[in-house]
């Protein structure tokens, strides 16, 4: 993986720790939002990956690549794979217990993905430094085991609630709301 400073933990950043009341090994995650474009139900062309924890430290999940995902004729749009990293990523504030949102993202792209393919997406933390995460992810094609076909880096940042209220849909997160997310 090609990765910048930014998206490096600093030395002595600390590891991640499964957050009390966190999903336990084998849970589902829910989704952030219901029109979330990554993981929402109701996003009529959205990825709608559905997560889960194997082991309270990191987060799994599938996006099969549609019609609708296409750059190339035939082929995965390098922003939805980027999306699709990015999502399964910002997945892991299920695992934190806390709100944060993407920083900086980095992505590689090493492989082609056609239409069709199911993609799985592994995300981790690989250190935590005040406010900030970094995270880690990979997407094999095929199966847990295939290729590797896109990896990424991110620097995510932990925000209060009200970031969300003050810049998106207030209404829409009172409605959504997840308990750690109004109770820290």
């Amino acid at each position: 993986m090609t990765r910048s400073s930014v998206t490096t933990p600093p030395p002595g950043a600390g590891r991640l720790q499964a957050a009390p009341g966190g999903p336990a090994p084998g849970s589902p995650l829910g989704s952030h939002y219901g029109d979330c474009f990554g993981c929402g139900e109701r996003h009529p062309t959205g990825l709608h990956l559905r997560a889960t924890t194997p082991d309270g430290l990191t987060v799994v999940a599938e996006f099969t690549v549609g019609e609708a995902h296409q750059g190339a004729p035939g082929l995965a749009h390098g922003g939805v794979l980027a999306a699709a990293m990015d999502e399964v990523i910002g997945m892991s504030v299920w695992l934190f217990q806390r709100p944060y949102v993407t920083g900086r993202l980095e992505t590689d792209y090493l492989a082609p993905v056609p239409v069709g393919t199911t993609l799985h997406l592994r995300a981790w933390c690989t250190g935590v430094s005040g406010r900030k995460a970094y995270l880690e992810a990979e997407g094999r094609a095929g199966s847990p085991d295939g290729p590797v076909a896109v990896r990424a880096a991110a620097l995510f940042i932990e925000v209060g609630m009200e970031h969300f209220a003050r810049h998106g849909d207030a209404k829409a997160i009172a409605d959504e709301h997840h308990e750690y997310e109004v109770n820290p």
